[in-house]
């Protein structure tokens, strides 16, 4: 059978924040292994994290989680850069792949299921999640894309490889209105905080 892997982007700089977002605590536990334990709740097959800036502490973060880590050693190059050193180091039997936010612990392990069954059901080959307000993470791509995304560079994500690709884009529909907070500075941690406390 082919495989279906998660990889998680928790290599980043925090530039903007000044901390490491991926670090940060919600209720009691870093933000990073809240995105990690809804990937393995889903039927992903493996969870790929790729680390960079603070990659020990990240490491340390996840401990005992069964999770696959790849280190970026050009993470201070951007975003793109992780997409490709996760999508190089996929074994030969990956079919797709999911991609996570490090910073993104509201993601859903239902929305992740619904990508993984519209590639193995109907053969999709780009699969977005739909929110109210627009589509974002978590963003399923097939092995036919694996090259563009591994040549990937600098700040360039995936959202590139998908506007080449804007035909083979479908969509599956969040539980959700809002797309998922992800930490860019104080005031999104601080409403994230915020939303977390009050179940939302």
């Amino acid at each position: 059978m082919s495989r279906i892997a998660g990889i998680v982007l928790a290599a980043g700089m925090s530039r903007r924040l000044g901390r490491p977002k991926q670090l940060l605590e919600l209720d009691g536990v870093p933000v990073i292994r809240h995105v990690v334990r809804r990937a393995l709740e889903s039927s992903l097959d493996e969870v790929i994290v790729v680390v960079g800036a603070r990659g020990d502490d990240v490491r340390d973060a996840l401990g005992g989680e069964p999770v696959r880590f790849v280190a970026n050693e050009q993470y201070a190059e951007g975003q793109g850069t992780s997409l490709a050193a996760g999508v190089s180091a996929l074994g030969p039997d990956t079919d797709a792949v999911v991609i996570l936010l490090g910073d993104q612990p509201g993601i859903e392990p239902a929305v992740i299921d619904r990508g993984v069954a519209e590639r193995k059901e109907r053969g999709a080959s780009i699969v977005m999640t739909e929110y109210a307000d627009g589509r974002s993470h978590p963003v399923l791509f097939g092995n036919e894309h694996f090259l563009n995304l591994a040549a990937l560079k600098g700040d360039e994500g995936g959202r590139s490889v998908i506007r080449r690709n804007a035909s083979q884009v479908v969509t599956v529909r969040a539980d959700r209105d809002a797309i998922p907070a992800d930490i860019d500075t104080e005031d999104d941690w601080r409403r994230l905080q915020e939303s977390w406390t009050a179940g939302s």
